[in-house]
């Protein structure tokens, strides 16, 4: 898993520098054409709109290029802290679905094995059971079954101690991924008020409100905000899956530890 989670996180890392050297190339090749109609206007001695013919309507570029775009227009240092929220966010997510969808045990034909392994073999049997079987409920179920010298109350009292152990580990980088929900839209807000602080300063300088540089400059500065809440919606979506994931395994680990217990006491019975 957690080479999984490395892995992840160096696509990521890869992509984010990727787009970060686009979004410098893009910055310098608009300059580097603003400057050059700014000269070949000069040298014509007319202004841009009379010596050119009506452009033609722009045609409709991708979802990717336009992301792309958005991305250089809300600024890359705004918008590269909530892409990497976005990415680090994403990696957490997938390792611990992945991780959870393996922990999920078909829990029915576990105690069904168990119960055969202790009419035919005996406890030793059924630990064998436990340990060829993947998942946090095979791993209760084993430290009952090494308990049970030492009673049915011992075992209780291990299987519940031992299922608090699984669920944290179940639980484990959800921190981290609420962390990101709650900072990516924090850092948009950020981008915005500075966005609209560098307007402001705008037109103080221009001495006038125009309202081209009024609209332009909030434009500017609200696509941080659409940013980072987008990236809190996306990881919120993910987040409250894994809850519920680790919600249902939680209730089976209860259900089939009771289980356990009635198919442990019958077994002592039969003694």
């Amino acid at each position: 898993m957690r080479k999984l989670f490395g892995f992840v996180a160096l696509l990521g890392m890869l992509s984010f520098g990727a787009i970060s050297t686009y979004a410098q190339n893009e910055a310098a090749q608009k300059d580097t054409a603003a400057a050059t109609q700014q000269v070949d206007t000069a040298k014509a001695g007319a202004p841009a709109a009379t010596a050119t013919p009506a452009a033609p309507a722009e045609q409709e570029t991708s979802i990717h290029q336009q992301i792309k775009m958005k991305f250089i227009e809300g600024g890359v240092p705004w918008m590269t802290p909530i892409l990497l929220c976005l990415i680090i966010g994403l990696a957490l997510a997938i390792e611990r679905i992945i991780y959870l969808n393996m922990a999920t045990t078909n829990t029915k034909k576990l105690l069904s094995r168990i119960e055969d392994a202790l009419q035919s073999g005996g406890i030793e049997a059924a630990k064998e059971v436990c340990r060829s079987t993947r998942g946090p409920v095979a791993s209760i179920f084993f430290q009952g079954l090494d308990r049970m010298h030492e009673g049915l109350d011992v075992v209780e009292k291990s299987v519940v101690s031992y299922g608090s152990v699984q669920m944290g580990r179940m639980e484990s980088g959800l921190t981290w991924i609420s962390l990101f929900i709650t900072l990516s839209p924090m850092l948009g807000f950020l981008g915005t008020v500075v966005g609209m602080i560098g307007a402001f300063d705008n037109i103080q300088a221009a001495g006038d409100i125009s309202p081209a540089l009024v609209a332009g400059g909030i434009k500017v500065a609200l696509i941080t905000t659409v940013g980072g809440l987008i990236v809190a919606m996306i990881l919120q979506l993910f987040y409250n899956y894994i809850i519920s994931k680790i919600d249902t395994l939680v209730n089976e680990m209860e259900d089939a530890s009771i289980s356990l217990i009635d198919i442990l006491a019958k077994h002592n019975l039969k003694k």
